[in-house]
């Protein structure tokens, strides 16, 4: 069997649930940190959360890659995956970490690494895995966790599932069934929801409008946190027809909600701006363009899985959007109340934006550049950047022991 087949077949068998890590004795005292998945190398750069944002150290997120390795060239189905990331959404690389948090205790960080098709958690003091789930479908994506931080939702793209585990033991709480290629998950109205967002095929080179179809089913799916049932399916493309945009495309990408989940902002494939969407109407209210880079080529096989801008976070009061314009080349802050951009901050392919420690800044992962770089909300200016390692994607706020410190710190 081809790559490309088993990449298209969706759901495979998982592979099997590692044993769960003995409960910590005593609890140490936390800092605020943040972390930054360096996708292509299986690292984790640990960086201040604020300030000058220098780096602390640096974890290894695949310290059983030799073991990984063998039993997937042992295994044709699993190779072939293996195979099909490299060439497909890695972009010629191995994909070892995707997303990342810490636990409650701040003792491990819990990881997906998606080239080894499972979700992991590293113990901080040894380095070494306490506990691995296998996803099934062989490649694993996005995460959330929760509000409580006890439980995380990770999307199993090939196999159109969401996970959700046990933060502390990777036991699997619950799942449920999504669009094609689940993606980013949000947990809202204190944890009562899980809303995932299915992207469907954005690993083929089908991207002409009229091949729009062969992207497969994509969706949102809002889930009862409690019970894993399903409650509602979005498909944007009729609310985009009604707003008169039969253009743009139905694949929801990042996307972040108000501070009282009456608002829903979100990029979709290909475009270089977002949307609002109202919760309460189930209708888009407003779109907002951004600007095209001179640079940028409008040949959509030219995006990085089909994502032309990548990456939104909002401050703390929800007045102010941050965008990743991952394809232009740039990030700008924007006033959620007008919609009016700041300025182009000049970035290399940032993939994703979130919010520092103290709200002040947005902080995006040049992956072009290997850096992580903080812009303030307040001016829309850059304030620092900061190196790390090969291929940043997601970077997460995360507290862990105050006195912690790697070999390569």
């Amino acid at each position: 069997m081809t790559a490309a087949a088993v990449l298209a077949a969706g759901a495979l068998v998982p592979l099997s649930v590692g044993s769960a890590q003995a409960a910590p004795t005593s609890a140490p005292a936390l800092r605020e940190v943040m972390l930054v998945g360096n996708n292509w190398e299986g690292t984790a750069d640990v960086i201040k959360p604020g300030g000058d944002f220098g780096r602390i150290g640096r974890i290894n997120i695949v310290p059983d890659k030799v073991e990984r390795l063998a039993r997937i060239y042992t295994n044709p189905v699993n190779l072939a995956v293996y195979l099909g990331i490299r060439a497909t959404a890695g972009e010629g690389h191995d994909q070892l970490v995707d997303d990342l948090y810490s636990t409650p205790d701040g003792r491990s960080v819990v990881a997906s690494r998606p080239s080894f098709g499972d979700v992991v958690s590293i113990d901080l003091a040894t380095g070494k895995v306490n506990w691995r789930f296998a996803v099934s479908g062989y490649r694993s994506d996005h995460m959330a966790v929760s509000p409580d931080g006890t439980k995380v939702a990770v999307s199993a793209s090939l196999g159109n599932t969401v996970h959700v585990l046990d933060i502390d033991t990777g036991s699997q709480l619950g799942r449920f069934s999504t669009g094609d290629k689940p993606h980013e998950n949000i947990w809202t109205e204190g944890g009562k929801y899980i809303w995932n967002m299915s992207i469907g095929n954005v690993e083929t080179a089908l991207d002409a409008p009229w091949l729009d179809w062969a992207k497969g089913d994509r969706h949102i799916t809002v889930t009862d946190a409690s019970t894993f049932e399903v409650v509602r399916t979005i498909d944007m493309r009729e609310r985009l027809d009604a707003f008169g945009r039969k253009d743009l495309s139905n694949s929801v990408r990042p996307a972040v909600f108000s501070p009282d989940f009456s608002k829903l902002y979100f990029q979709v494939s290909y475009f270089n701006g977002f949307l609002e969407y109202d919760v309460a109407t189930d209708r888009i209210t407003r779109v907002r363009t951004l600007p095209k880079n001179p640079a940028t080529s409008d040949d959509r096989t030219t995006f990085v899985n089909d994502s032309r801008h990548h990456g939104m976070s909002m401050n703390p009061d929800g007045s102010k959007l941050c965008i990743a314009g991952t394809m232009d080349d740039y990030a700008t802050v924007v006033d959620r109340d007008s919609l009016r951009q700041g300025p182009l901050v000049t970035a290399s392919k940032p993939y994703w934006a979130t919010v520092s420690g103290d709200g002040r800044a947005c902080v995006i992962s040049e992956s072009g550049a290997d850096q992580v770089t903080a812009i303030d909300f307040a001016t829309g200016e850059k304030v620092a950047s900061v190196p790390v390692g090969d291929h940043p994607q997601r970077v997460r706020l995360a507290r862990i022991p105050a006195d912690w410190s790697s070999p390569a710190g």
